[in-house]
């Protein structure tokens, strides 16, 4: 079951591929970290977020489909038309 939620949230993300995205992690102790980039590529466990350089003093950042399924990081997918498309799982 897990892994299949997080092949399909791979899937949902290499569609994206490319496009600007913004970032909200759990920074720890009430933080709440967001970040703006371009989804850069996928793999099989992670995927890489390049970052906005004018705004973060990291080049590129990593995370896991598991922070998507466990909601401590989520994806937003900024559209070109101001439409935005939030990454999620939903069990069915």
């Amino acid at each position: 079951m897990a892994k299949n939620a997080l092949l399909e949230i791979k899937k949902s993300l290499e569609a994206h591929v490319g496009q600007k995205i913004t970032l909200r992690a759990n920074g720890g102790r009430r933080k709440t970290i967001e970040r703006t980039g371009v989804l850069e590529e996928t793999y099989p466990s992670v995927f890489i977020v390049k970052l906005d350089q004018e705004q973060h003093a990291f080049k590129r950042v990593s995370y896991s489909y598991a922070d998507i399924l466990t909601e401590s990081v989520e994806v937003t997918v900024c559209g070109d038309d101001d439409g935005q498309v939030r990454i999620t799982y939903i069990q069915a």
